[in-house]
């Protein structure tokens, strides 16, 4: 069994806004292997993407991560820290939440890269493709050059320097050696032309070279764990599986480990070894993806697979899951299964705060958790919850 390169325990985070407290995530845990591939897939609304967010500390105001641990096995990285910050570090592990802010934001590249839902958002209209992805590849160079220190990613780069960079070539921020390294990675993306396409802009692009850019960018500090933000979002089919062909061949290659995050069941079953189910802020069901996708126990992982059309048998009707996803505000959340209001099989033990409990029966070496009552014990249709129970 492989060992995990990131273990997330308790990681908790809140949106202070003018109408309440929003927990967005709810003490999530999972881990990631060395190599793998580990999806994250629910609907929209259950947390998946600020998960994402808080894995780098990417989560903006008024946004804030309020309790949790992220570990990162990184050797170097914990004995640079085991005496000036012991409590952050677990033998090979690091607790990057504990860090100082500017050695978190130096893992972003190196550590960690991320590829963003929407590209056309996330790049920079106004610079061309090219450009953007030599930047990110001098930034990794200057930070390579003198690890940790934060003036190292830019060495004092300021709008002076702008400005002279923009009349005197020389004087540029980028290095040639940068833009040689944007254009071969265009090309290691599978962009026809890199280095006609390097001087084009995003407007130019069309929605899967986008995304293929957006990969490039990623690849340019050479993470160890990529997370891919629904990477095939707004995409056709067809380019759809070009995306997911490739980060399967980059992953194989870089030997990376992969968080991918989906509302696709389709991409999970074809991309992933183990998956965790996310609602409502929390991951309900995590494991195997043969236990999750064959032995569900959680009743909304029943309804999402039941949810699939079969291919095969095409004349059964869709069993959707009725209802809503809740409101996220701390004062209508309360303490029981969020997903109660909305579950076939609630009974009133649903009505308090539900732990994890192991699988009955896993059919994996992997750990088959369920935050669900129906792990531990039979439904029992005496204790069934009335629809006025569920919706107080």
């Amino acid at each position: 069994m492989a060992d995990e390169i990131l273990k997330v325990r308790n990681l908790t985070t809140r949106f202070f806004t003018e109408e309440g407290q929003v927990n967005a995530v709810e003490h999530v845990d999972f881990d990631v292997r060395d190599g793998e591939v580990f999806g994250i897939v629910g609907e929209s609304g259950s947390g998946k993407s600020v998960t994402a967010l808080s894995l780098i500390d990417l989560v903006e105001t008024p946004g804030r991560i309020t309790e949790g641990e992220v570990w990162y096995r990184d050797a170097d990285l914990a004995e640079e820290h085991r005496d000036s910050h012991p409590e952050a570090v677990d033998g090979d592990y690091v607790d990057v939440r504990q860090l100082p802010e500017a050695t978190r934001r130096w893992l972003r590249g190196p550590a960690f890269a991320t590829i963003f839902q929407d590209p056309m958002s996330s790049l920079n209209p106004s610079i061309t493709v090219g450009e953007q992805i030599a930047e990110a590849v001098e930034v990794q160079r200057r930070a390579r050059a003198n690890p940790r220190r934060t003036r190292s990613r830019t060495q004092g780069y300021g709008l002076g320097r702008l400005i002279a960079g923009a009349v005197l070539p020389s004087q540029s921020y980028v290095s040639e050696e940068s833009e040689e390294r944007a254009v071969e990675l265009l090309e290691r993306v599978g962009i026809p032309d890199p280095e006609q396409r390097a001087e084009e802009y995003p407007h130019e692009f069309s929605g899967g070279m986008l995304q293929r850019a957006m990969v490039a960018q990623a690849l340019a500090g050479e993470p160890d764990v990529l997370i891919a933000d629904e990477p095939t979002t707004a995409l056709d089919v067809t380019i759809q599986a070009q995306i997911l062909n490739l980060l399967t061949e980059l992953q194989e290659e870089e030997d990376m480990s992969v968080v991918l995050i989906t509302h696709n069941l389709g991409v999970i079953a074809r991309m992933c070894q183990r998956v965790g189910v996310m609602y409502a802020g929390e991951v309900v069901e995590r494991g195997s993806l043969e236990d999750v996708f064959e032995n569900p126990v959680h009743p909304y992982t029943e309804g999402l697979l039941g949810s699939i059309p079969d291919i095969e048998d095409p004349a059964p009707r869709l069993s959707p899951i009725e209802g809503n996803v809740p409101s996220l505000l701390d004062a209508e959340m309360g303490e029981k299964c969020y997903f109660a209001d909305r579950c076939p099989k609630a009974m009133t033990s649903c009505l308090t705060d539900i732990e994890e409990h192991e699988a009955p029966a896993a059919t994996d070496d992997t750990d088959h958790l369920v935050r669900c009552i129906l792990a531990d014990r039979e439904y029992d249709e005496s204790e069934a919850l009335g629809s006025a129970a569920k919706q107080g």
